[in-house]
């Protein structure tokens, strides 16, 4: 298997800003399914880019890959979960490392 450490630092970028684009666009793409399917989702993604960066706010790293203020795309894209949603997400996370 490729190490993943690596791969270099600006393909590594360009691969994550179109992850981030694609996000964008999917914006259909509800946070608590990514959670569900793959124990991640937008809002680790900003965890992350404000853990890397040191020096953002949790509300500037959300607005990096919402493109938006996080309370306007809440707004604006976010559906109320469902039961069944939350579950998935719970036994998702559970595997988390």
């Amino acid at each position: 298997m490729a190490d993943l450490e690596t791969l270099d630092d600006a393909v590594a970028a360009a691969a994550f800003r179109r992850l981030v684009r694609h996000l964008r666009h999917r914006d259909d793409a509800q946070n608590i399914d990514l959670m569900g399917l793959a124990g991640f989702c937008r809002n680790c993604l900003s965890d992350w880019v404000e853990e890397a960066d040191g020096t953002l706010t949790k509300d500037a790293a959300r607005a990096i890959i919402y493109g938006m203020p996080y309370a306007q795309w809440k707004a604006e894209h976010q559906n109320e979960a469902t039961p069944e949603q939350l579950e998935r997400m719970r036994q998702s996370v559970a595997k988390n490392a």
